[in-house]
């Protein structure tokens, strides 16, 4: 029997530089023939669109110009597809801002909001957090930008729009409504905050996503002592780039000023029992399914502590009417009011 002897040090160091070497070749290989396939599709929809301004956008050149494309070069070419790649000229007349960490499928989908300054935000964000198809159409479906915009003045959309999210502190972090459409709750279930927080920890990964870049569950139902008394706090997490702890309290109906009174009682527990070096003060996060903002504006009066009041939602919100709420934000602003 052959007895089995240590792998070779340096032969262990030469297979570990060689796989780096693979898996990095491989990925510049994908990022590669990705960006070619943008340029590709970019310099196609140039072309239509020339083609058009010659007289012909009225003709039916492209049910033939698809069927002739597919004959010689196989699928990928339908007049749907096509539509795409001559929008994705117009949208993209530089073709330098076209991000090569994009795939063309999420591109389709960006191509599908109208609005520009949304579309920007939204490219912006995938490429910052990495979006997968998948991911980029659950925020736009959820009107991801109407909904931070709204709580923005006109110079803090058009950075969002130009930036997308930059977290330096609290209020970069919050929504108002979130939504929970991914619960898929019927619309007259009667439910309780303990089922809706069994619910979200359940979907973790789809609540992550809707919570934003940052955070980490740390747990459910995380218990404070004072007292011999215990308290729960439904949800805590640690947010990686504010470093520091977001506590969520749930509430089925309109929330009131006890359950601020209780979210402050927390933070402050939290601010002296578990702060370790390093961290910053804890925010605190109630959730519930309506507030009164007169109510929500007294009862935070007064509190040092990063405490906020937003309401959640289980179905897509109405996106005409976000879009109509923000651009009479803007044009408020542009007017001075």
């Amino acid at each position: 029997m052959t007895e089995l002897t240590p792998i070779d040090p340096p032969y262990t160091k030469l297979l570990d530089t060689l796989d780096d070497l693979l898996t990095q070749g491989r990925h510049d290989a994908v990022q590669k023939i990705n960006t070619v396939l943008l340029e590709t599709y970019w310099h196609i929809g140039k072309h239509i669109v020339e083609f058009e301004q010659q007289g012909s956008s009225k003709s039916e050149y492209g049910k033939k110009l698809s069927a002739d494309l597919k004959t010689r070069y196989g699928k990928g070419f339908s007049r749907s597809n096509l539509q795409y790649m001559r929008l994705f000229y117009l949208k993209y007349p530089n073709r330098q801002t076209v991000s090569g960490k994009l795939s063309w499928s999420k591109y389709c989908e960006l191509l599908a909001v109208s609005d520009d300054l949304a579309r920007s935000f939204y490219e912006k964000q995938a490429v910052r957090e990495n979006w997968s198809v998948r991911e980029l159409k659950r925020q736009i479906s959820t009107s991801l930008f109407e909904r931070i915009a709204l709580s923005k003045d006109k110079a803090g959309v058009l950075a969002l729009a130009e930036k997308g999210i930059i977290v330096d502190q609290a209020d970069d972090i919050l929504k108002d409504p979130y939504i929970f459409e991914f619960l898929n709750f019927p619309e007259k279930l009667r439910y309780t905050e303990k089922e809706l927080e069994n619910q979200l920890v359940d979907k973790l990964a789809t609540f992550l996503l809707e919570l934003g870049k940052g955070f980490a569950f740390i747990g459910q139902q995380y218990r404070i002592t004072l007292n011999n008394t215990h308290y729960y706090v439904d949800l805590v997490f640690y947010h990686y780039i504010l470093k520091c702890f977001v506590l969520i309290d749930l509430k089925r109906g309109k929330v009131d000023h006890h359950d601020i009174g209780q979210m402050n009682l927390y933070l402050n527990y939290f601010k002296h029992e578990e702060y370790t070096e390093g961290d910053k003060e804890p925010i605190g996060l109630v959730l519930a399914a309506d507030k009164d903002e007169v109510l929500v504006e007294y009862a935070l009066g007064g509190i040092s502590n990063q405490l906020f009041v937003s309401k959640y939602q289980l179905y897509l919100p109405d996106r005409k009417l976000l879009t109509q709420e923000l651009s009479l934000l803007l044009e408020q602003t542009e007017n001075g009011e």
